[in-house]
C-alpha cells in the first residue's frame, strides 16, 4: 500500500488520556488506515515527527466564528493554533435563520463584522451552504441560536411569544436541525434571550431532543445569581430530556467562592441522569465595548441610539440605576462596573482619546476630577459607542481549579481572525483567538503542571467530539479522519497574551500567532507545514445526522 502520508516516529497523544506511545501513522483518502510501532511503506510524503507530539486536531466547542469564517475562510489564527473543528453559533446568536424585515437588527447584534458579509441567504440551510461554496480551512459544527430565532419572529420584544409565535420558533429549530444543526445555543444575558422564560427555553430543546442534538448556554447570571442560572439549565436539560453544555462557565466577579457549589448542582445532576458538561478558556480578561455593560434594552438600536439615551438626563440615571441593580443580569464583566472596580477596566481602543488607552476608569477619572461612573459614560459618548477596554474579572486560581474538574473541556470563546487584512483592523485584543491552547500547552502544562499532558490534550479533542457526538474525529484511530496536530512541547508558546498586570501599548499582543505547532492536518491535507500556512481550504461543513424526522417540520 502507498499512503498519501506516512508520520513516523512521533509521540503519540491519542485523546483517549492514556499515556503517549511511540508510533507511525498511515493516512489514505483523508483518513488515519493504519498506526503501529514502525510502518514500513511507500507514501507521497513523509513528516519525521521524531520528538514531536501528535495529538488530534483540536475541537473548540465554544467558538464565533459565523461571519469570520465567510470574511477570511482560511481561518488564520485557529488553524494555527492547532484548531481543527470550530463549533460555531453560540452564545444564542447565529448567522441564520433570518427573519421577515429583521436582519437589520441581528446585524446589529454580530457587530462590526456584519458590515463584511453578504446575507446573502435565509434560512439555516442556505448559511451553510454559503460556507460551504465559499470554502473553508477548517471543519465547522453549527448550532443555531436561540436569539437569533428570537429576533427573525419578535425582534427585540420584551414578552413572552404567542402561542404562533411559539410555534414558528420551532418550526424554525427543526429546519436547522434538519440542515444539520447540533443542536439549539443561548445566550441569557444577551438581547434579546434575556427575555426568554425557562419554558420558551424548554419547548424549543424538545424539539431539538427529537432529532439527537444538545443544548448549549450562556446561563442567565456569571456572578451573584450563577447558582439559579445553573439549576436553571440543568432543569431544561432535564425537563426537555437533552444533553447540556454550559458554556464558559467560569465565575466571573461577584461569584467568587461559589465552584465548590457549582460542581455539587453538576454532580448531583449527573446523578440524576441528566448529561451536563461544561467548557471554559483559560484568560481572566476580556476586550468589550463600554457600551456591551449598559443595560439589554438600552443597547438597542446601535450606537447612536445609545450615545442619544446616555445624553438624557433621566434615562442616563435609569441606566446607571440599573447596571447597579442588575435584575436582567448582564454578562460577567458588568460585575466589575457593579462593584466599582474602576481599577480593573483598563481603555484598549479609541479614536478620540487616545491618550487614554492604557489607563483605567479610576486613573482617568481623577485626571477629570469626575465620578467614575459619570466617565465611563461619558467616554461613551465621546467617542459615539466605539472605545472598548480590557475588563479583568476572573480569578486565576478559579481557573486553576475548573480546569482540573473532570466535567470541563476547553474552548476559546473567540473567532478565527488573522494577523492581516480586515480582520486585524476589527479584532481587538483576543488572546483566545490567537493562543488559547498553546497557552494551556505552555502555562497549565509545561509551567505550572497543573493537567498532564495526556488529560489536557483530551480536554481539547475526544471529550468535545463525544459531547457532540462526532464519533469519526478527536481521536488517534484506524478509521478515523486525519484531523491531526504536530508540535513540540518543549518550545510550544503563545504570543497572543499580556497577563494581568498588563504592559501598554497593547498593539503588538492581538495578532501573534504561537511558535512551536509544525504541522496541521486536516483531513489528509497539510495546512501548516514547518509552521507556514498554506493556501488551501480541506475543511468540511460537519452535519448533525438527525435520529429522527420531526412533527415540526414546516410544509
Amino acid at each position: 500500500m502507498e499512503f498519501d502520508l506516512l508520520i513516523k516516529g512521533g509521540f503519540v497523544v491519542d485523546g483517549t488520556g492514556n499515556p503517549w506511545f511511540y508510533a507511525d501513522i498511515g493516512i489514505l483518502d483523508g483518513r488515519i488506515v493504519e498506526i503501529s510501532r514502525e510502518i514500513d511503506a511507500d507514501a507521497k510524503r513523509i513528516i519525521n515527527a521524531k520528538g514531536l507530539i501528535v495529538s488530534p486536531g483540536f475541537i473548540d466547542i465554544h467558538s464565533h466564528s459565523d461571519l469570520t469564517l465567510l470574511i477570511n475562510p482560511s481561518a488564520d489564527s485557529k488553524v494555527r493554533q492547532g484548531i481543527t473543528t470550530e463549533v460555531i453559533g453560540n452564545c444564542g446568536l447565529s448567522a441564520a435563520p433570518i427573519g421577515r424585515g429583521n436582519l437589520d437588527l441581528l446585524k446589529s447584534l454580530w457587530g462590526s463584522e456584519a458590515e463584511l458579509v453578504s446575507w446573502n441567504w435565509n434560512t439555516f440551510d442556505e448559511y451553510l451552504k454559503r460556507l460551504e461554496e465559499r470554502g473553508v480551512a477548517v471543519n465547522v459544527a453549527p448550532l443555531v441560536g436561540h436569539g437569533t430565532i428570537r429576533v427573525a419572529v419578535m425582534g427585540v420584544d420584551n414578552r413572552d411569544p404567542t402561542r404562533n409565535e411559539l410555534e414558528e420558533m420551532k418550526n424554525l429549530v427543526a429546519e436547522a436541525m434538519e440542515a444539520g444543526a447540533f443542536g439549539l445555543s443561548s445566550g441569557l444575558v444577551y438581547l434579546p434571550g434575556c427575555y426568554a422564560k425557562t419554558q420558551e427555553l424548554i419547548e424549543l430543546c424538545k424539539v431539538v431532543a427529537e432529532y439527537g442534538g444538545i443544548y448549549a448556554t450562556h446561563i442567565r447570571g456569571e456572578r451573584e445569581t450563577i447558582l439559579e442560572a445553573l439549576r436553571e439549565a440543568i432543569e431544561i436539560g432535564e425537563k426537555a430530556n437533552i444533553p447540556v453544555q454550559v458554556s464558559h462557565n467560569c465565575p466571573k466577579y461577584g461569584a467568587h467562592g461559589k465552584l465548590p457549589e457549582m460542581f455539587k448542582i453538576y454532580e448531583e445532576a449527573r446523578l440524576k441522569g441528566i448529561e451536563v458538561t461544561l467548557d471554559n478558556d483559560t484568560h481572566t480578561d476580556f476586550n468589550a465595548h463600554l457600551h456591551q455593560v449598559l443595560p439589554q434594552w438600552a443597547q438597542a438600536g446601535g450606537k447612536g441610539r445609545i450615545v442619544e439615551r446616555l445624553k438624557d438626563p433621566e434615562i442616563r440615571e435609569k441606566i446607571k440605576r440599573e447596571i447597579i441593580e442588575d435584575k436582567h443580569p448582564g454578562p460577567g464583566y458588568v460585575g466589575l462596573v457593579k462593584y466599582g472596580r474602576w481599577d480593573r477596566i483598563y481603555i484598549f481602543q479609541c479614536k478620540k482619546n487616545k491618550n487614554l488607552i492604557g489607563k483605567t476608569i479610576e486613573e482617568i477619572a481623577k485626571i477629570r476630577g469626575k465620578e467614575p461612573f459619570e466617565v465611563f459614560l461619558d467616554l461613551i459618548i465621546e467617542e459615539e459607542g466605539n472605545i472598548s477596554a480590557l475588563f479583568n474579572y476572573i480569578k486565576e486560581d478559579d481557573i486553576r481549579t475548573l480546569m482540573k474538574h473532570p466535567l470541563m473541556m476547553f474552548c476559546t470563546d473567540g473567532i478565527a481572525s488573522s494577523n492581516r487584512g480586515i480582520l486585524k483592523k476589527i479584532t481587538g485584543y483576543s488572546p483566545c483567538s490567537f493562543g488559547e491552547y498553546p497557552y494551556i500547552l505552555e502555562r497549565f502544562v509545561k509551567e505550572e503542571r497543573v493537567l498532564t499532558l495526556e488529560e489536557a490534550i483530551r480536554k481539547m479533542t475526544s471529550f468535545p467530539a463525544q459531547k457532540l457526538g462526532l464519533r469519526d474525529r478527536g481521536l488517534i484511530r484506524e478509521g478515523m479522519w486525519a484531523d491531526i496536530v504536530i508540535f513540540n512541547q518543549n518550545t510550544i508558546k503563545d504570543k497572543a497574551t499580556n497577563k494581568y498586570p498588563y504592559k501598554f501599548p497593547l498593539e503588538n499582543y492581538p495578532h501573534k500567532y504561537p511558535e512551536g505547532i509544525s504541522y496541521v492536518i486536516i483531513n489528509g491535507e497539510i495546512v501548516i507545514e514547518k509552521g507556514r500556512q498554506k493556501k488551501c481550504l480541506p475543511g468540511k461543513i460537519l452535519h448533525h445526522k438527525p435520529k429522527k424526522p420531526t412533527q415540526h417540520k414546516t410544509p
